[in-house]
């Protein structure tokens, strides 16, 4: 039986149904419905009719649905007696986002200059940096210091040295070059 969603028979969506939905987008699936929040209006999907550990999930907001057709009734797709969460693996995921997120927290200088954040995402991109307060520390010996000038560069060998400053003289140079 074919519906459009604002004929549902008077009903809100009902969990465990299984629909046949086109959206305003374009797009055309099949799901099973787990939830279906009013105040925000999104209606919450597991895609096809498979079950299991792995499943899609889609969250639709019901206004751009189209049309759907009314597949059938199924059981509560959350039952709690079949329904399973492998709470290792998000909780691995979680704690891998947490370290990535770290990492890439040290990557932003604070206190300096979007010039300076340049000028390290820069050296980052060939060489092993790191802040250390408002100075990049390169190949964990050389250091650039406020206004990061090529004579603001010290320590390490010479050939160090020398390659920190010739890329930081190709960068200043692309950030004072017009049209970049």
């Amino acid at each position: 039986m074919a519906m459009d969603s604002n004929a549902a028979g008077g009903e809100e969506f009902g969990i465990g149904w299984f629909l046949s939905i086109k959206t305003t987008l374009g797009d055309e699936f099949e799901g099973q419905i787990i939830t279906f929040d009013k105040a925000s209006n999104i209606l919450v999907l597991q895609e096809g009719s498979k079950t299991g550990p792995r499943r899609n999930i889609r969250l639709l907001k019901a206004n751009h649905i189209k049309e759907f057709t009314l597949l059938g009734q199924g059981e509560d797709p959350l039952d709690i007696n079949k329904c399973y969460v492998d709470l290792n693996s998000v909780q691995a995921k979680e704690e891998s986002a947490i370290r990535q997120a770290e990492v890439e927290a040290e990557r932003i200088g604070v206190g300096v200059s979007n010039e300076a954040q340049i000028i390290f995402d820069a050296l980052s991109k060939t060489l092993p940096v790191r802040w250390d307060k408002t100075a990049i520390v390169v190949m964990k010996e050389v250091r650039v210091s406020s206004p990061y000038l090529p004579e603001n560069v010290s320590g390490g060998t010479p050939a160090a040295n020398e390659r920190v400053k010739k890329v930081l003289e190709l960068q200043r140079k692309k950030l004072h070059t017009p049209g970049q």
